[in-house]
């Protein structure tokens, strides 16, 4: 039996869909304009949408990965060890890329051999052994005390706080559009609809000569690169690393959003880590101590009545409208 987190939603047509991006790229950005603290809540919750893409990938396949921000670690952690000897922050965003892909590879070639709650479960125990060892290993990581990342630099430039706001927001909303147009055509491609196929009928593939394993591989080891990809935005955003962004927590956060969202298109898993930010801030801000159980109404509502999450929503309404 495969894993299913959301119900498909309705088709909406690509003009449409590109007309939405553009309009949540203008509210995002007079938003942060409008409210400067936002800015901070803003970035982390692009950067948390483009992990949450790569989630996406697996969940096409019908795979749900409750270990996924090890990655988002190991790509905060990538900037916590080089920043000090390499600060420039366009070098180091490929780097955790980079580095998270790598460990991807690694880790995706032992855990693509099991399905369903056994490759959900092998993510989660990594994800405690990366913790586990972040936490330990106090010499290297300062343990639970974080590593303080400071003094980077912009295409060579160092500039004025504000402006370093302005600039990682920047990349983090530019790196969304490029992931989102990436995933959108990926799922578009033949080897989307094989990684669909896996959900579906991994039999009837094997039997044409595709192999799950390498599909499914080719997924995580993408979805693992955008992951370090987040790490690094976050890290570059909070100027500060800690063994935490690897708990399992954490990765409860990332599926948190992938629900929230929905998995019909690109565009929602930024749309679930836009209201997951922004309800937690403000929930938090009213209710101080009550905040986690109105994020859990908040789920609990979005699944009995919007299983297609909250594009599934402005899709079901957009359909009306035709």
């Amino acid at each position: 039996m495969s894993t299913t987190v959301t119900a498909p939603a309705r088709r909406v047509a690509p003009i449409g869909e590109a007309l939405l991006a553009l309009l949540g790229i203008a509210a995002v950005i007079l938003a942060a304009w409008a409210v400067p603290w936002l800015k901070f809540v803003l970035t982390v919750a692009l950067a948390k949408g483009i992990a949450v893409l790569g989630i996406l990938l697996l969940l096409r396949a019908g795979q749900v990965s409750f270990g996924h921000s090890m990655f988002l670690a190991i790509g905060a952690y990538t900037v916590a060890f080089l920043a000090p000897a390499l600060p420039e922050a366009l070098l180091l965003l490929p780097l955790g890329a980079a580095i998270a892909g790598l460990f991807g590879l690694v880790i995706g070639l032992f855990v693509v051999r099991y399905r369903d709650i056994f490759f959900g479960m092998l993510n989660l125990a990594l994800s405690m052994v990366l913790y586990s060892l972040l936490e330990k290993l106090y010499d290297l990581t300062k343990g639970t005390d974080g590593i303080r990342v400071s003094g980077l630099r912009f295409a060579g430039m160092t500039p004025d706080l504000p402006t370093q706001e302005w600039v990682t927001f920047g990349l983090a909303l530019g790196l969304a559009l490029l992931f989102g147009l990436l995933v959108r055509a990926y799922l578009g491609s033949p080897m989307g609809q094989a990684l669909a196929g896996i959900k579906t009928r991994e039999t009837r593939l094997e039997f044409m000569g595709v192999s799950a394993r390498r599909v499914l591989l080719s997924a995580y080891v993408m979805s693992a690169a955008m992951g370090g990809i987040a790490g690094t935005l976050v890290a570059m955003t909070s100027r500060h690393v800690t063994p935490q962004l690897a708990y399992w927590t954490s990765s409860g956060e990332l599926v948190f959003i992938a629900i929230l969202g929905g998995a019909g298109s690109a565009l929602g898993p930024f749309l679930g880590a836009t209201a997951f930010e922004l309800v937690r801030v403000y929930a938090a801000a009213a209710v101080a101590d009550a905040w986690q159980m109105i994020l859990g109404a908040v789920l609990l509502l979005v699944i009995l009545f919007a299983p297609g999450g909250l594009w599934g929503i402005l899709a079901g309404r957009l359909g009306r409208r035709r």
